[in-house]
């Protein structure tokens, strides 16, 4: 493909030509701002002993400046029509791996042959291999595809990925603010989050209704380490999200109810000098940290 000709006029005759059309349900949206395009790329500092995932093949724009700068790149794409219109266009590339299909295997977890096949490439690059996400994510499977890539192993050492920006707000959000949840907890406990560029719905086609942004994620190094059961804090965070606008102590008693008593939940809050009348929004990734450990051992203590 002449990078000179993506654009909408050219990708919907492109298309056409193929009998296709961009399919809502599997959140199509193509960037037809190349200099975009090579903003993803170059935000991912790529060289040649990483192995890249990208959700998303779309017609392989990204992918083509992807396999020119990584080691090697695994990348998936749900319409069988792209999948095949990208397997023309990456035709020649023996360091591209294209897989026609859904990358998650339910919404809690991606398809396992994605991660073997991404440690695979780890171990024939070797020692110096890392491990990245750099996709213009589709907007239905953004979060799930992110939040779950950190329960993997080995996790991304770094996300480069092209999001609705209303959930990029909620990733980088503070304490106190509306877009400050669940999703924020725990990818900041993980990494550090940075906006790159917000995107307007007219550099995309069809155009989306809402603002995009390219969001970049670094692993922090030893974060994951620090917890002595990170699936459990995962769904802790999440419980204590559950009903934001609640009273901590009556979000932290619900929450345990089948683990710990009225009384126990007390005693962890006053241990921890936390108000009783606060709320989970308000507390800093820290203290929500402190209260998933200390709840996770009580947990342990009581059973």
């Amino acid at each position: 493909m002449s990078d000179s000709r993506q654009t909408a006029t050219y990708l919907s005759k492109r298309l056409a030509a193929a009998g296709l059309r961009p399919v809502s349900r599997f959140g199509q949206n193509f960037l037809i701002d190349l200099n975009l395009v090579d903003l993803i790329a170059r935000s991912a500092d790529l060289r040649k002993t990483d192995v890249v995932l990208e959700i998303g093949t779309g017609v392989g724009s990204l992918t083509t400046r992807l396999c020119d700068q990584a080691g090697a790149v695994l990348t998936v794409e749900i319409d069988n029509n792209l999948h095949r219109l990208a397997s023309e266009e990456l035709a020649g590339r023996p360091n591209v791996r294209l897989i026609h299909g859904d990358a998650l295997r339910n919404k809690n977890s991606l398809r396992s042959d994605l991660m073997e096949q991404i440690q695979d490439a780890m171990q024939r690059i070797g020692s110096e291999a890392r491990f990245l996400l750099v996709a213009n994510l589709p907007y239905n499977v953004a979060t799930p595809i992110i939040s779950n890539l950190l329960h993997e192993t080995p996790t991304p050492d770094t996300m480069v990925v092209t999001i609705q920006k209303e959930l990029a707000d909620r990733i980088i959000a503070t304490p106190g603010n509306k877009d400050y949840g669940a999703l924020t907890v725990w990818i900041q406990s993980l990494c550090k989050a940075e906006i790159v560029r917000i995107l307007s719905p007219k550099v995309f086609w069809p155009r989306p209704k809402v603002n995009s942004a390219i969001i970049r994620l670094d692993r922090l190094p030893g974060a994951r380490e620090k917890f002595a059961d990170v699936a459990h804090f995962h769904r802790t965070v999440r419980s204590l999200f559950f009903h934001r606008r609640k009273f901590l102590r009556s979000v932290v008693i619900s929450a345990m109810k089948n683990s710990l008593s009225k009384s126990q939940v007390d005693e962890i809050l006053q241990r921890l000098e936390y108000d009783e009348t606060s709320r989970a929004e308000q507390l800093s990734i820290q203290q929500i940290q402190d209260l998933a450990e200390a709840l996770r051992v009580a947990e342990i203590e009581s059973s």
